[in-house]
């Protein structure tokens, strides 16, 4: 067995007992509670009785499987104790850690789990990442305790890791750069049906993501029907969001007329019906029509951004070219409230249309104020000549 075994952390019914897959090293010195309220008898057994109990979305889940992951083999491999045994120290150890896993830990590649060359991390987790990370942690510990697993929960006296909270929203692209990228995307070389397709598929990715302010699973999770209209005229998205909670979200005539390319470069109708099962978006390289990952959507759009990097570079747009070079597919939804919040759209309007729990996380998409700020006192400077 190698260092980074898979682990089974799918979710187990919710009757039955939990077929055991492996031992736990304290078999035989600790005991699960005699009026225990849980069938688990090892700490992975524990893991996936806690991730089915919490309802969460299939993103979710694999969120929580990665987590939990990385933290059973920790207990098994650096710190050589079960959850039984963890204490107060240790825990607080695996924070440390997570700043700065050990190489052997570490992979730039993304691959498979259950290829040899996969590793839990592709490098050192940010504050907000390690957060994260020990809300999981915390959360199965504590789950372990009340079900009777656990006699103790030592991740009771751990910290929270303080992650610093933004003012406003500093990773978005302005519409020039925007305008830029779609540019490119569409100006692509395609010889081939393939890369027809791909062309086609990419350019409609960036012009929903840039419309709808859609966080990437939104969209790669849904279905073709998932566009509609109710014969008004207005155009909607259906899409599921944090919590399962769903939203829908104008869509503009500008994505309707990308999404009706995209369907004819895969030979499909250029309408759709609500009915339609087929996945929003698809593989290039598949006959069939097969849904890509999170990761797939993600490394397309960054494919976009890195070739409108370099066409700004050549325009002598060093400035944009920077921005586009660290741009991901998450700046597109920052992009697309960052411009409306300054366009003057209602902050009310905004939050609904994000998903957004509290108004305040909406409002550091608001930059207006900000620039206006900056000219009035550079005015009053130049005015006077100087301070």
């Amino acid at each position: 067995m190698h260092k980074f075994t898979p682990i089974n952390l799918e979710p187990v019914a919710r009757s039955g007992p939990v077929p055991s897959d492996t031992k736990r090293p304290d078999i035989g010195i600790f005991h699960v509670a005699d009026d225990a309220i849980t069938n688990a008898s090892t700490d992975s057994e524990i893991a996936r009785e806690f991730i089915a109990h919490g309802e969460l979305s299939e993103k979710s889940i694999a969120n929580t499987q990665k987590e939990l992951f990385r933290f059973l083999t920790w207990c098994r491999e650096e710190a050589g104790r079960s959850f039984h045994q963890l204490s107060v120290a240790d825990l607080n150890l695996y924070k440390e850690f997570l700043k700065n896993p050990p190489p052997d830990w570490v992979a730039t590649t993304k691959w498979p789990r259950t290829d040899p060359r996969y590793r839990p991390f592709t490098g050192p987790l940010s504050d907000a990442s390690r957060r994260q990370a020990m809300i999981a942690v915390k959360g199965l510990l504590a789950f372990a305790e009340q079900t009777g697993y656990m006699r103790r929960n030592p991740a009771r006296l751990v910290k929270n890791v303080r992650a610093p909270v933004a003012s406003r929203i500093t990773r978005y692209l302005t519409p020039h750069a925007i305008g830029l990228a779609l540019a490119t995307v569409s100006a692509r070389a395609a010889e081939t049906p393939s890369a027809l397709r791909r062309r086609a598929r990419d350019r409609f990715l960036l012009v929903a993501f840039t419309h709808t302010g859609a966080r990437l699973n939104e969209i790669v999770s849904a279905n073709m029907g998932a566009i509609y209209t109710e014969g008004n005229g207005r155009w909607w998205l259906d899409v599921i969001g944090k919590g399962n909670k769903p939203r829908r979200l104008p869509v503009p005539p500008e994505m309707l007329a990308a999404l009706r390319d995209y369907r004819q470069a895969f030979g499909l109708l250029p309408q759709t019906s609500r009915t339609d099962r087929t996945p929003l978006v698809l593989s290039s390289r598949n006959h069939s029509l097969a849904r890509i990952t999170d990761e797939a959507a993600a490394q397309a759009l960054k494919a976009v951004f890195a070739a409108a990097a370099f066409a700004a570079a050549g325009q002598g747009d060093t400035e944009t070219a920077a921005v586009l070079r660290q741009a991901s597919p998450h700046w597109l939804r920052h992009s697309m409230l960052t411009n409306h919040a300054n366009n003057g759209v209602q902050l009310k309007t905004l939050q609904d249309t994000a998903g957004h729990a509290n108004i305040a996380t909406t409002a550091a998409y608001l930059h207006k104020t900000d620039n206006e700020r900056h000219d009035e006192i550079i005015a009053s400077v130049i005015g006077r000549g100087g301070p």
